[in-house]
């Protein structure tokens, strides 16, 4: 059978598949940097906390497969989902090279990112459009957080886990949307992530009260996993945000909303769900956290409309 007209290159940022693949894994984080021995015990651990590795690539290939089989519904054979990673095989070079390799006419590529960066984001497109070259048009998908499809998934994944918590404790609540901290530097390069961030707290807020859920305190956003560096990274940080809104406004609860990540992953399932939550019982909070996307029919259809959508503007 020919291959599909348009190649679709999903792209994530990838994770060790075995405990002893950290080492090789941080070290290409690093460019070819080992990391100091502290350093990678640290890393080693909260994989350790959350059994050894995390899920992130059996749920990335999931939402490769589930973008295909709803490209599919839409378009039969327009569509071949190519899958490639940040920091782990199959690389986005990898992946680019397949579409080379294939006889496609064009490619789309998407970031499992929902907020543009220039270093995020951008830097994904960057490598796969050096890789693809001049052999076929490429067109990079940017930011979709506003799109209707995931505002609405995400709004609804906050009144969940504000149902989860009981009693008294649920008029003292407060939702914290948040994403992966960058240096702040970017913010003086005229950088939109930042303000993106701040859009889908927004949109997300206007549609819990288009759903009829009641906030009794305006939610508001923090930045987490800030990167151990010299540089300055966004903040409030998530950590420091928590015990100042417990004292502030005497809160029993928090809802963590991680609106930049679209996967249970070691920033999601570590950072919010062990480091974060026992941040929040240190000053008497019970945390919940929201549900992440992963491959829920409803957020791979949504992606597969984005595609279509930038395909179709491409063209």
């Amino acid at each position: 059978m020919a291959d599909r007209r348009a190649a679709v290159l999903v792209m994530a940022y990838g994770t060790p598949q075995r405990h002893e693949d950290i080492e090789a894994y941080y070290t290409h984080i690093r460019r070819g940097t080992p990391p100091e021995p502290a350093a990678l015990r640290d890393l080693q651990d909260r994989y350790r906390a959350l059994g050894g590795v995390s899920p992130l690539r059996r749920i990335t290939e999931g939402q490769a497969t589930g973008i295909q089989e709803a490209l599919d519904e839409r378009s039969p054979g327009e569509y071949r989902v190519h899958l490639g990673l940040k920091h782990a095989a199959p690389f986005i070079e990898d992946g680019a090279q397949a579409i080379v390799g294939a006889a496609h006419q064009r490619a789309v590529g998407l970031v499992l990112a929902p907020h543009h960066s220039r270093m995020g984001v951008g830097a994904y497109h960057r490598r796969a459009a050096a890789a693809i070259g001049d052999a076929l048009p490429y067109v990079g998908v940017g930011s979709w957080h506003l799109h209707p499809g995931y505002v609405d998934l995400v709004a609804r994944s906050v009144a969940e886990a504000l149902d989860r918590i009981r009693g008294d404790r649920r008029e003292r609540t407060h939702v914290l949307f948040t994403a992966h901290s960058l240096p702040a530097s970017i913010v003086e390069e005229g950088d939109r992530y930042p303000v993106q961030l701040r859009e889908s707290a927004q949109a997300t807020t206007a549609r819990l009260e288009e759903l009829g859920v009641d906030l009794p305190l305006r939610p508001s956003i923090a930045w987490q996993s800030a990167g151990r560096t010299a540089d300055r990274w966004l903040g409030p940080d998530l950590l420091d945000v928590i015990p100042k809104l417990a004292e502030a406004h005497d809160l029993r609860a928090v809802v963590v909303a991680p609106v930049g990540f679209v996967s249970d992953h070691l920033e999601v399932l570590y950072d919010v769900d062990i480091q974060a939550r026992g941040v929040a019982e240190q000053h008497g909070l019970v945390l919940e956290r929201t549900e992440m996307p992963n491959t829920q029919p409803r957020f791979l259809d949504l992606l597969a409309d984005v595609i279509t959508d930038a395909d179709g503007a491409a063209a």
